[in-house]
C-alpha cells in the first residue's frame, strides 16, 4: 500500500466514479481501475460497490478511509513544513542559549526577529554551554549561543563578540569610588560566583575561576550561587562582589544598587559562540536570525 494508492482511493471514494477519479488525478480511466484493482488485490477485500451512476465504499472501504485520509493529511503537513523551512517567514526557529546571555543584546535581537516574522515561531530555551553543544549535535535546536568554542569538528561555531566581565560591589563598599584598583588589593574580599559542577564545566565559569586562582583568591572565600539574579541581590546587600558579565547590570547600575569597581588590571573578554552542526541543513528563517545576530555583533 503506498501514497498513489491511497490518493486513488481517495480521489474514486470523492469524486463517485473511477472515471471521475481519472479526470481528476489526469490519468486514464483503465490507469486508475488497474491500481484500484491492485490495492484491492492486496488488501484482499473489495473496497468499492457499483451502484447506478458510480461507486460506494464498501465496509472495508468505509474502515480505510479515516487512515487513508490521514495518511495523505500528513503527507501535505510534511510537504508545507518543508516548504516553510525555504521561507525566512514562515516556520519555526529553536534557539539554545546559556541563561545569563538573556541579559545581553542577543535578546532584543530575538526579540526583534519575532516581531519582524511573526509567521515565525522563536522557541528559546536555556542550558549551559556544553549542554548547548550536545543539542545542537543531537539536531534538538537548530542554533545555539554558548560562551567559547567546541572543539567537536561535528559543530561550526562562529565568534560572534566577546562578553566585557567587570567587578561589581555594593555601592557603600570601600572601594566603590577608587581609581585603578589592583586585581590583587581584591584577593582577600569574599566573592559570589556559580557552582563549577565537574561533570558539566561552564566556559565563562571557568574563565572567571583562573582570575581568582591568579589573585589567590581562595576556594572559601567564594560562596557559590546557581542564579545570575541571586547573585547580583547579594552583591547589593553587601554580601560579597561578584566578576559578571557588563551587560547583566545595566539595569542595577542606572539605579545605583550595585556600582562598578575601577579595576585597572582587568581585561576580560568571554567570547560568545554561535553554534550550529556542522554539514547540517539551517532553514532560511534560522539563517536570516543567524544574519541579524551577526549584524548586531558587528555594529555593537
Amino acid at each position: 500500500m503506498d501514497l498513489d494508492a491511497l490518493r486513488t482511493f481517495v480521489a474514486i471514494h470523492r469524486s463517485g466514479s473511477v472515471t471521475r477519479a481519472a479526470a481528476e488525478l489526469y490519468r486514464s480511466q483503465p490507469a486508475v481501475s488497474r491500481r484500484l484493482t491492485l490495492l484491492e488485490g492486496e488488501l484482499g477485500v473489495p473496497l468499492f460497490e457499483r451502484v447506478p451512476g458510480g461507486v460506494v465504499l464498501s465496509e472495508a472501504g468505509r474502515a480505510l478511509l479515516p487512515f487513508a485520509e490521514a495518511v495523505l493529511a500528513t503527507v501535505r503537513d510534511a510537504e508545507a513544513a518543508v516548504r516553510a523551512v525555504h521561507s525566512a517567514d514562515s516556520g519555526s526557529v529553536t534557539v539554545a542559549l546559556v541563561g545569563t546571555l538573556a541579559s545581553t543584546d542577543l535578546t532584543a535581537v530575538l526579540r526583534r526577529f519575532a516581531r519582524q516574522h511573526p509567521g515565525v515561531e522563536v522557541v528559546p530555551r536555556t542550558a549551559t554551554s556544553r549542554e548547548v553543544s550536545d543539542l545542537v549535535r543531537r539536531g534538538e535546536v537548530s542554533l545555539g549561543l554558548r560562551y567559547g568554542s567546541d572543539p567537536d569538528p561535528a559543530l561550526r561555531c562562529e565568534a560572534l563578540f566577546g562578553e566585557r566581565m567587570v567587578v561589581v560591589a555594593a555601592p557603600e563598599h570601600r572601594l566603590a569610588t577608587a581609581q585603578g584598583v589592583a586585581m590583587a588589593a581584591l584577593a582577600d574580599q569574599r566573592w559570589i560566583a556559580f557552582p563549577e559542577p565537574p561533570d558539566r564545566p561552564e566556559t565563562s565559569g571557568t574563565a572567571i575561576r583562573r582570575v581568582l586562582d591568579a589573585v589567590g583568591v581562595v576556594a572559601g572565600q567564594v560562596l557559590r550561587i546557581d542564579s545570575l539574579t541571586a547573585q547580583k541581590r547579594l552583591v547589593e546587600a553587601g554580601f560579597g562582589i561578584a566578576l559578571v558579565p557588563d551587560s547583566s547590570v545595566r539595569e542595577e547600575l542606572a539605579a545605583g544598587s550595585l556600582v562598578v569597581l575601577d579595576v585597572a588590571d582587568l581585561d576580560l573578554a568571554i567570547p560568545v559562540t554561535a553554534v550550529t552542526r556542522q554539514g547540517g541543513f539551517l532553514g532560511a528563517a534560522a539563517r536570516t536570525l543567524l544574519d541579524e545576530l551577526r549584524l548586531a555583533a558587528a555594529t555593537s
